[in-house]
């Protein structure tokens, strides 16, 4: 009795470490999805006349940055997902595995 609560104390202490983790990511994919928020704001406030920047290669490089940054988002949350899901299966597992004994 005394191995299996042990076990038990375990497994609870490695799911709050895991949710501890996921809220730290949650947090940063926030702040991530914060500031492409902005800049997707700072995009659509741009006026629709032709302005004179420093020519169409530094509009295309900006424009390749802020598609780079919504991609890299995209790509964070899909990771968060995956994590969630690989923890989520060792717990099922793991609760599963307790049932039988």
């Amino acid at each position: 009795m005394r191995g299996e609560c042990s076990v038990q104390e375990e497994v609870t202490s490695i799911i709050a470490h895991m949710a501890k983790s996921h809220c730290e990511m949650a947090r940063v994919l926030e702040a991530k999805r914060q500031s492409i928020f902005n800049i997707a704001h700072i995009v659509t406030a741009l006026p629709n006349e032709t302005i004179q920047f420093e020519g169409t290669e530094a509009i295309a490089t900006n424009s390749i940055d802020l598609t780079k940054s919504v991609s890299a988002y995209l790509s964070s949350l899909a990771d968060l997902a995956d994590a969630i899901g690989d923890h989520l299966e060792m717990v099922i597992k793991e609760m599963s595995d307790q049932e039988e004994e």
